[in-house]
């Protein structure tokens, strides 16, 4: 049997805060509790949205809670060779064309999908004369994508109809995150992941990508995501504060609790090491939440 290999894959736009946290410790303890690796990868595709030292205090965040990773971190602004011989092969395939529209063009002739406008496909027959590429798209016609998340349970997609042709590459330089997470995880053996429901709609596009290129489709659960008082996902735009390195330990038990594994109330005055002691003898998948999203246990989205 192939040994497992699951990841951690924060974007460093910021401190880690919560909402990341529960992603770590979820995809740290599937993958400890299965006697298998855990990889650490920034998804740094996106140069305007990196902050300057996020990288760096984000693993010294994942050491202080102690969570080591196996391996080397993976910087995907490191991996842009890789992404284009994945692009030039499904070029090859002639599933990808330029395309010219704005963004004001697509949201003036599209239909509402899951994640905004619908491409409409309006340059898949060419570009018109005197305009110049945006962007290279992937051509989704015809693409139904049906996979079985372990929290989610079956999930369904027919892609032209819910994402269209979706972006692989931008004119600015900047290659797709579907494209590049597709290429990355199959590159680092990954064979299962877990990550927040708020990804769950990439995932679908991602096995698109990986069918495509022939690359291994790994499994797949998906986190419910911790939300404030609005409902809003903690993020850097809706305020949510950074994780106390220092006092890592509230945070841990919360987070443990909103995954639904009835951590001890001591364990808050413990230490890290009793803490993963606990957790890794206690830990399992099936009791999390199978919800898209929570609210942080008592309200502690600025808690920590």
């Amino acid at each position: 049997m192939t040994r497992y290999r699951g990841r951690f894959a924060p974007s460093p736009t910021g401190p880690l805060h919560f909402g990341s946290l529960v992603a770590a410790v979820g995809s740290f303890l599937e993958a400890r509790t299965r006697g298998g690796d855990w990889l650490v990868r920034m998804e740094d595709l996106d140069p305007p949205r990196v902050v300057p030292g996020a990288a760096d205090d984000i693993l010294r965040t994942l050491e202080a809670c102690g969570m080591e990773w196996d391996g080397d971190v993976v910087y995907q602004s490191a991996r842009s060779g890789a992404y284009h011989n994945a692009l030039h092969r499904l070029r090859e395939k002639g599933l990808v064309y330029p395309c010219a529209c704005s963004r004001r063009e697509i949201a003036d002739s599209a239909v509402a999908g899951v994640e905004g406008p619908v491409y409409p496909g309006t340059c898949r027959g060419g570009i018109a004369g005197g305009r110049s590429a945006r962007s290279l798209r992937l051509d989704t016609r015809g693409a139904a994508i049906a996979f079985e998340d372990a929290l989610q349970g079956r999930i369904a997609c027919a892609l032209e109809q819910e994402f269209g042709d979706f972006v692989l590459y931008r004119s600015d330089g900047v290659y797709a995150y579907q494209l590049a997470v597709a290429v990355d995880d199959a590159e680092e053996g990954i064979t299962d992941i877990v990550r927040g429901a708020d990804l769950l709609g990439s995932t679908p596009r991602q096995i698109y990508v990986q069918h495509l290129l022939g690359l291994p489709q790994p499994r797949y659960a998906h986190l419910p995501v911790a939300v404030n008082a609005a409902g809003e996902k903690l993020s850097k735009q809706t305020l949510a504060a950074p994780l106390d390195a220092a006092q890592p330990l509230p945070a841990l038990v919360a987070a443990l609790t909103f995954l639904g594994q009835q951590p001890p109330r001591g364990l808050a005055r413990t230490t890290v090491s009793k803490l993963w002691d606990w957790a890794l003898t206690n830990w399992k998948l099936e009791r999390v939440p199978r919800i898209a999203s929570a609210p942080v246990p008592g309200d502690q989205a600025t808690s920590f």
